[in-house]
C-alpha cells in the first residue's frame, strides 16, 4: 500500500533580500540627476514587514516605487505580495506611502485555495495550517495536477510549493 505524499503551498518573502533591494534602490536614487535636491527615501521595517516611501510629490513617489519594484523583481521578490496603501501627505509638503509586504497566506486566501482544490475533484486532501496549506495524496500524479491547477489561477499573491514529502 503506497504511503501518503504531501507538499505545502506557501507565500514567503525574504526580508533580508527586501532590505538589500531597498539599499540598492536608495543608492540609485541618491546618484540620479532627476532626484537631485529631493527628499526621496525608502525605509524598511523588517519586524512589521512594511516599506515607507517618502518623496517631494506624487510623481517622484511613483518614480521611487518604479525603481524599487525593478530592484525587487530582479532579485526574485514577488511583486504580487506588495500591498501599497493610500498616498498621504506628510510634513514639509512631502507625500508618503506605506507598502505592506504579505508574508504567508492569509486565512481568506487559504480558504479560497482549498475551495478551488475541492472544486477540481482531485483525489487530494487540502488542510489549512497557520499561514500555509498542506496538500496530501497517495498519488504523485494527483499532487502534480494540483500544483498545475494552483499555478494556473491568480490568487492575488505569489505562491510557492515546498516541503515535498514522500
Amino acid at each position: 500500500m503506497p504511503q501518503e505524499l504531501s507538499f505545502d503551498v506557501v507565500s514567503k518573502v525574504d526580508a533580508h533580500v527586501i532590505d538589500e533591494c531597498v539599499q540598492v534602490a536608495m543608492r540609485e536614487i541618491v546618484n540620479r540627476f532627476d532626484f537631485k535636491n529631493s527628499i526621496s527615501k525608502i525605509e524598511f521595517n523588517a519586524k512589521e514587514l512594511a516599506l515607507t516611501v517618502t518623496s517631494d510629490d506624487e510623481f517622484k513617489l511613483r518614480s521611487v516605487m518604479e525603481i524599487l519594484d525593478m530592484r525587487l523583481a530582479k532579485r526574485g521578490v514577488p511583486l504580487k505580495n506588495l500591498q501599497p496603501q493610500k498616498i498621504e501627505t506628510a510634513l514639509g509638503g512631502t507625500v508618503r506611502q506605506v507598502v505592506k509586504v504579505q508574508n504567508g497566506i492569509p486565512s481568506d486566501k487559504a480558504k479560497e485555495l482549498v475551495a478551488d482544490i475541492k472544486k477540481a475533484k482531485l483525489k487530494v486532501t487540502a488542510s489549512i495550517q497557520a499561514d500555509q496549506v498542506r496538500v496530501a495524496s497517495r498519488s504523485k500524479d494527483e499532487l502534480q495536477s494540483t500544483m498545475a491547477l494552483l499555478r494556473g489561477k491568480d490568487f492575488g499573491l505569489a505562491i510557492q510549493f515546498t516541503n515535498f514529502r514522500s
